[in-house]
């Protein structure tokens, strides 16, 4: 996984590298690398590296030839850019509010808004999945790591990240595409989806799949573990799957479970919404400031010409993308965590559950809450208070200051 030094725009070269496709019927990401492949996600970079699966000649009716090439997403760690177009971030003029008590209300409201850590952290970026459930974790916990960073990567993410670059090696072939914009940097996610996308549906399973889904008024973005589907059955409905590494042997606590399953609750909601068609294309290339008719990057264009959707702008992309969701069915309502040993690769168990729509509902509207800065956050409860253990900001959380600290 290959990182930019720098948010300027360099060149880079090609690099390709052929492997042999073993069945593997997981990939195994752990907690930690997901919450890095999720924030690199929901950020932008100027020059990035695109990983692509290879390449095929799949012949389609009537008579006209489609390729599908099996692709996993890129992965960066620089953000969006936050310029915006004009006027796009302005509020309603205050003196549309009828009366003092109105304009009162309407200062509160503005305050509150800018104030908020969706407007500082995730404004021009939306909100990943990852976002959702750290929140879950601890909206303190959340806060702290906003404001002052995230905690240094430990042996055991190293070793997980480790394996999964080893899984990648063995399925796919690394190409790296210079970008020269924003723009191009998005066309590539969203030829990402489109190549996994094809991968699903002519094999059956795909992995690392980017989303981008507009859903509770807000741009969310997420990268699914693993989708799963029959290919030779008459209803295919796929099946999202995610797989979490344990340093130990044994079943993580209700706590963790409950973590793992509305992160996979919330891909199933995107992933739906977008087979659904829900997708407002005008409200994206305002919200994230982009130009959808600026011309894509030579190396951009002849991907996707060689890939079978010739596209010259990012507007072009996104319709593709579009048609592309939906071709796909919405996806089961049975979801699968998978938990392996990080030492020897063994499955530890796993949990098979079912969607409940009314539980993410009521996660989704208290997330937002405190995203939005409609109340303070929430401390880890009672009965849950082991997670300070392993917090980087025990020391500094009042819900701690009259316990002593971890051992």
């Amino acid at each position: 996984m290959t990182k930019s030094p720098t948010d300027s725009p360099s060149t880079q070269d090609t690099t390709t590298r052929t492997c042999s496709t073993p069945d593997i019927p997981i990939e195994i990401i752990p907690d930690e690398e997901m919450a890095l492949i999720e924030a690199a996600f929901a950020s932008a970079t100027r020059t990035i590296s695109s990983l692509t699966r290879f390449q095929r000649n799949i012949t389609a009716p009537p008579n006209d030839n489609i390729r599908s090439i099996k692709s996993i997403t890129l992965l960066s760690k620089k953000r969006i850019s936050r310029c915006s177009r004009t006027g796009s971030d302005s509020v309603a003029d205050i003196e549309d509010s009828g009366g003092d008590d109105g304009l009162t209300q309407k200062k509160k409201k503005q305050n509150r808004v800018h104030g908020s850590l969706l407007h500082k952290f995730r404004r021009k970026r939306g909100l990943s999945v990852t976002d959702i459930t750290a929140g879950e974790w601890c909206e303190k916990q959340m806060e702290f790591t906003l404001n002052l960073g995230r905690a240094k990567s430990n042996k055991a993410m190293e070793a997980g990240i480790a394996r999964h670059a080893a899984l990648e090696e063995e399925v796919v072939k690394k190409v790296k595409i210079h970008v020269a914009s924003v723009e191009d940097t998005w066309a590539v996610k969203f030829m990402n989806f489109i190549l996994g996308a094809n991968q699903l549906l002519f094999d059956g399973l795909t992995r690392e799949l980017p989303l981008v889904s507009f859903e509770e008024g807000l741009w969310m973005v997420g990268v699914i573990d693993e989708i799963r589907m029959p290919v030779t059955e008459t209803e295919r409905y796929p099946t999202l799957v995610d797989t979490k590494t344990r340093a130990r042997a044994k079943l993580p606590t209700e706590a963790q479970q409950r973590n793992g399953r509305l992160q996979l609750m919330c891909y199933k909601r995107l992933w739906d919404n977008l087979v659904a068609d829900k997708f407002p294309s005008g409200q994206f290339f305002d919200f994230f400031a982009l130009n959808p008719h600026v011309i894509l990057s030579d190396e951009i264009r002849e991907h996707t010409a060689k890939s079978g959707f010739p596209a010259d702008t990012l507007n072009d992309l996104v319709a593709y993308y579009r048609n592309t969701c939906c071709m796909l069915p919405p996806a089961q309502d049975q979801l699968l965590l998978r938990y392996e040993y990080q030492e020897d690769q063994s499955l530890i168990g796993e949990d098979q559950f079912a969607y409940d729509a009314d539980w993410l509902n009521n996660q989704l509207k208290s997330c937002l809450e405190f995203w939005r800065g409609e109340r303070e956050p929430s401390y880890a409860a009672e009965e849950e208070r082991w997670k300070c253990n392993f917090c980087s900001f025990y020391s500094q959380c009042p819900a701690n200051s009259k316990l002593d600290p971890p051992s």
